[in-house]
């Protein structure tokens, strides 16, 4: 194996090129990890993010791959175990994030989800453990990147919810698992970003539907992922970094409820 020679800890990013994603490849480089961001389709917007990153003293390695297939999740570990070695941190931020109901959900569809927002953080979890000792302390660290809908539950997007739960029960037993060489936690973010068919006026409204009455700066959530990979004495824990939104349940999605809430208060149609 040759790969290049380092002492910065490196971490890989998963969808690491818009939206949260850049945040991470962002705060992780600026705390002197060296960050390799992954993408699917998001290529000019990687390569902007990279740009930057370079611009700005704290350039990134980009790699691309469909987390659906197995088989690219493994040429992508492979290659970066090749240049890079061993990975000290991963962060699963990729997920897909569609529509659906408990009485109408697409099975293709609800496989596909299931496929990129846990079996693919669990897939690539295992390939970095493998990448270590098996008898390593605290060698490496994955963070999944969860949902405060795993502790605030309706049915609105119900595979999506059903694969972040899943993954959030993964976070104890993965701990377990991959012990003592590798460090499994999650954070649980809360409403940070217009997502799918949201407005501006929808958002507005939503993301101040928490504790402390305040939009959630994805910031906030990068730190606390860099928080857990510096501290070596966290495993099998989740944060939940959301404003509190978690504590605020509804009865479905925020964005239905606002939605509801705005059409009672426009005018009426003429």
């Amino acid at each position: 194996m040759t790969h290049t020679t380092d002492a910065r800890r490196t971490v890989l990013i998963t969808g690491g090129a818009r939206r949260l994603g850049a945040v991470l490849c962002q705060t992780f480089a600026a705390a002197g990890w060296q960050v390799l961001c992954h993408y699917q389709h998001s290529a000019r917007e990687a390569l902007a993010l990279q740009q930057q990153l370079a611009d700005a003293g704290t350039p990134i390695t980009l790699y691309q791959a469909d987390l659906a297939d197995a088989a690219q999740r493994q040429a992508m570990m492979q290659a970066i175990a090749e240049q890079h070695g061993p990975l000290q941190a991963l962060v699963n931020n990729a997920s897909m994030f569609d529509a659906d109901g408990g009485h109408d959900f697409p099975l293709a569809l609800a496989r596909q989800q299931l496929e990129v927002n846990l079996l693919a953080p669990l897939d690539l979890t295992r390939q970095m453990a493998a990448q270590h000792p098996a008898d390593a302390v605290a060698a490496c660290i994955a963070i999944h990147v969860l949902d405060q809908k795993v502790y605030n539950l309706n049915p609105d997007y119900f595979s999506y919810s059903v694969s972040k739960l899943a993954l959030e029960r993964a976070v104890e037993l993965q701990a377990q698992a991959l012990a003592p060489r590798t460090r499994v936690c999650g954070v649980a973010p809360g409403l940070m970003l217009v997502s799918g068919p949201q407005t501006d006026a929808n958002f507005a409204a939503a993301s101040r539907a928490n504790l402390l009455r305040r939009p959630l700066d994805p910031q906030d959530v990068a730190r606390a992922c860099v928080f857990l990979a510096d501290n070596p004495a966290i495993t099998g824990s989740t944060l939940c970094v959301d404003n509190g939104q978690h504590l605020v349940p509804l009865p479905r999605d925020i964005m239905f409820v606002v939605d509801e809430l705005l059409q009672q208060h426009l005018p009426p149609t003429p």
